[in-house]
């Protein structure tokens, strides 16, 4: 069985309205082009990761926050060992680029 090089997503909580993920990944690990059907709030715990949008790069450190506007396409490249939470409409869908 091949490890996997994409950092892991699991649902931590949901409510009534709002969905809590939790991102951890490895030095070196990728998450490849996606996009969320519903606007996202990233919240960075631990380490550090580069994320690529609309042709312009955001360095996401401990501590910080970012909010990804929905349908638009990303990708994260971790510098740092990462921890993050991710929070969304219940109706939201991750879609990965085919």
């Amino acid at each position: 069985m091949e490890a996997s090089n994409k950092p892991e997503m699991t649902p931590l909580k949901k409510g009534e309205m709002f969905k809590i993920l939790d991102i951890t990944a490895k030095t070196g690990m990728e998450m490849p082009i996606h996009h969320s059907t519903k606007e996202a709030v990233v919240v960075v715990l631990r380490g550090e990761a580069i994320l690529k949008m609309q042709d312009k790069q955001h360095t996401l450190f401990q501590g910080s926050t970012f909010i990804i506007p929905q349908m638009v396409e990303h990708s994260l490249k971790i510098t740092a060992d990462f921890h993050a939470i991710a929070i969304m409409e219940n109706a939201s869908i991750i879609e990965f680029e085919s």
